[in-house]
């Protein structure tokens, strides 16, 4: 099996992907295989995790040199580590593409659960003023870390010699701020599958959830295949890619007038 090789195998009623450490970009460890449960049947038959029907664009001519970003690896590491990331800290152990993926994906949990403390009416002024410097310096670095995702494709874009057509064009979203939304989904998707499997729940409650559940599987299949479309266009030369800046303003001391009055003022 190569290093980028996914395979399935059934036992039963539960569905798995595995994929090899090196696939994923992960450092190799005492284990050779890492196992990725990306679907699994909980006692009443119900799917824990829906496998992402995702299709490949990657083309296999000439004009694209060695294998392209894959997509599955992507949503694979947001799930995985969404999982991963609630029962014990946060990490990064990937490699390469991904170690990047994975640091932009890390500030969109982080800024999560932020903002489940400061909604919280329990919890005090003082904290909720933390609190809300915490969510703006994850959101910086968020959004600057979407920025790398797309600098580093760009940069292999370069680097694989691809010649950019004369008519390309340019998305409206880069890959990284399309990588960037299937990271928030993939949380949503799991705290919504929490609220599938609460016990005190009502059944018009869950009846609701499964609703939501239908609309963001369609949503992170649709975006993904988008996505794809997307990566292969750019390894082509048939869509160019441009890196635009975001240029945060709010954390910045020489752009933020609050920020910069308030040194004027100390100064004086």
């Amino acid at each position: 099996m190569g290093g980028g090789e996914l395979y399935l195998r059934g036992a039963g009623g539960l569905r798995g992907v595995f994929t090899t450490l090196a696939g994923l970009g992960l450092e190799p460890g005492s284990n050779n295989r890492l196992a990725v449960f990306l679907a699994r049947v909980d006692g009443g038959g119900r799917s824990r995790y829906r496998l992402p029907a995702v299709k490949d664009f990657r083309p296999k001519d000439k004009d694209c040199l060695g294998p392209m970003i894959d997509v599955l690896q992507i949503t694979a590491l947001h799930r995985t580590t969404v999982e991963r990331w609630h029962a014990q800290p946060v990490d990064n152990p990937y490699r390469d593409f991904l170690h990047v993926v994975c640091e932009q994906h890390k500030y969109n949990f982080l800024l999560w659960h932020e903002e489940d403390i400061a909604r919280s009416p329990d919890v005090g002024d003082a904290r909720i003023a933390a609190v809300k410097r915490s969510i703006d310096g994850y959101n910086q670095k968020r959004n600057d870390w979407i920025e790398r995702i797309d600098d580093h494709l760009k940069r292999e874009v370069f680097e694989r010699g691809v010649i950019v057509s004369a008519g390309a064009r340019q998305n409206t979203e880069t890959p990284g701020s399309a990588i960037d939304r299937l990271s928030i989904l993939a949380l949503r998707i799991y705290h919504m599958e929490e609220q599938r499997e609460r016990t005190d729940a009502t059944a018009e409650h869950i009846a609701r959830v499964r609703e939501k559940l239908s609309i963001l599987y369609t949503q992170h299949e649709d975006l993904s295949n988008a996505l794809g479309e997307l990566l292969a266009d750019v390894f082509t030369g048939r869509k160019r890619l441009k890196v635009y800046r975001q240029l945060k303003m709010y954390n910045d001391p020489t752009l933020n007038p609050v920020l910069y009055q308030r040194g004027a003022r100390k100064a004086g």
